[in-house]
Order: structure tokens, then C-alpha cells, then sequence
């Protein structure tokens, strides 16, 4: 059954069409990565904003990529195994990785349009602490460089759009918000967790001088959006009766999401 589910959605155009459009946006988020900020001017007066001490992130990139790719993924096929609706696990798959490629999108496009520099911008800029009044930078470039991305905070917002698709991905299986889990507090927790890990994670930015706050603030609001957002394109809303079952399944008539796999379905 799930061997005849997997073909009819691999060979569907639409799908095809979705995992082009995700490529594209990750292509173009490699481009963005690569590029140069705007160079914000600073005066000396707002320059003690930028001299706080240089210190190595506390959640650095190499731990934060598989954080926020895997334990999603992680959690669709745990789910999967339950189920085995080869249609949910593409769902939840699809509205995923476009709300992560959005959100990398997005915050690049923002950080190079605005190029505020980074706490310890100063120290990126004179390693030797030694500054001129030209505030010609004598450091290395690629460190200057990404001195000057530091609104909206990368971490934050990439932490909001996958563990807070997470926390709304499971209060929608487990009904944290409808009649199924309401008074359940343990189901409640379980939503609460992944919030509680990302804010973790984005305070964390201002402990090691990577940001300010207004920063970790924006990347925040901006990867819970999306994550929401993206959520809701493809799964009804958190109280609905039939929260955490995707469109997808819910426009066929057949009365189960693995029925997906009946040669009478029709992606949609």
C-alpha cells in the first residue's frame, strides 16, 4: 500500500513543482549568504554600542543546522511510524522545509539591507583595540564582514521556524487546542517544549555579544511567523476538530489519510 502511495505522489507534477520551488529558494538563499551588507555608518557617539568583548558562540552554526533541519525531521517520521500515511509525512515535509528556506530568505534579505553591526563589531573592526577616526577597519574581512549582519539575529529566527513548527506540528497531532487535549497538561508541556528551546537559544545570542536584543527580538516575531504561517497553508487551525490532519487529506472524500494511496485520489 505504501509502495503504491509513494509512486502516484512521486509521479505527480505538483510535487515535483514544490521541491523545485524549495531548491530554487535555497539557491537563492546560498547567493544571499554570500553577498555583501550595506555599510552602515557609525558615529563615535553610538560606538560604545559595538565594544562589548569578542566570545564564541554559545549555540554555534555546526550545532544549530542540525537542530533545526533534523529533530523536525526526526519528529515527521516518529509520526510517520505511528500512522504510516506516506501523505502526512510528505505534508508535513513540504510545509516545513518552505517555511525554513522562506525564513533564510528573508533574514539574509534584511540583514544585508540593513547592516547593523554586531556587538563586538569594534573588536571585529581593530583587533588590536587601536581604532582611527576614519574607522578605516584594519581586521580580516570575512570577520568585519559579518560583523555588520547582526538585525535580525540568523539563529533566532531559524530556532522560532523549526522549533516552533515543531511546537505547532504537535499540538496539532496530539489536539492541544481542540476537545481531544484541552485540561491535558502534559500534552500542553509537550507543545510549550520546543518554544522553550528556541527561546533558549535566542537569549543566548545576547549572552556572547553576537547581538542586541532588539535583534533577538526581531528574528523571534519573524521565525514564528513564518513557521505559523506556513503551518496554516498546510493544516487547519490548532482548535479545529480535525487539527493536525493536512488538507491534503481532508479535500478527498475517503474517510483516512492513508486512502491517499486508492488509485481514485488526486493530489492537491
Amino acid at each position: 500500500m505504501l509502495a503504491v502511495c509513494k509512486k502516484r505522489i512521486l509521479r505527480n507534477g505538483r510535487f515535483w513543482c514544490d521541491v523545485f520551488v524549495r531548491v530554487f529558494l535555497l539557491a537563492v538563499f546560498v547567493k544571499l549568504e554570500k553577498s555583501d551588507p550595506f555599510l552602515r555608518k557609525i558615529h563615535p557617539e553610538e560606538l560604545w554600542l559595538y565594544k562589548n568583548p569578542i566570545s564564541p558562540s554559545y549555540v554555534p552554526t555546526e550545532l544549530l543546522w542540525p537542530i533545526v533541519i533534523f529533530l523536525p525531521l526526526g519528529l515527521f517520521f516518529f509520526v510517520f511510524l505511528f500512522r504510516q500515511s506516506i501523505l502526512d509525512f510528505t505534508q508535513a515535509v513540504l510545509s516545513f522545509s518552505l517555511a525554513l528556506v522562506l525564513n533564510g530568505n528573508i533574514t539574509t534579505l534584511i540583514k544585508l539591507i540593513v547592516g547593523r553591526p554586531r556587538p563586538d563589531f569594534f573588536y571585529r573592526c581593530f583587533p588590536d583595540g587601536v581604532s582611527n577616526p576614519e574607522m578605516v577597519c584594519s581586521g580580516d574581512v570575512d570577520i568585519i564582514t559579518e560583523g555588520r549582519k547582526s538585525f535580525p539575529s540568523g539563529h533566532s529566527s531559524f530556532a522560532f521556524t523549526s522549533l516552533g513548527f515543531i511546537s505547532f506540528y504537535i499540538a496539532g497531532q496530539l489536539g492541544v487546542f481542540n476537545h481531544k487535549g484541552r485540561g491535558l497538561n502534559l500534552r500542553l508541556l509537550t507543545f510549550l517544549l520546543p518554544l522553550l528551546f528556541a527561546l533558549s537559544i535566542a537569549l543566548s545570542r545576547t549572552c556572547d555579544y553576537h547581538h542586541h536584543w532588539q535583534d533577538v527580538l526581531a528574528g523571534s516575531l519573524l521565525g514564528l511567523s513564518i513557521s505559523y504561517s506556513l503551518y496554516r497553508q498546510y493544516y487547519p487551525p490548532l482548535d479545529d476538530a480535525s487539527a493536525g490532519i493536512s488538507y491534503a487529506a481532508q479535500t478527498q472524500s475517503l474517510p483516512s489519510p492513508k486512502s491517499a494511496c486508492d488509485p481514485s485520489y488526486k493530489w492537491v
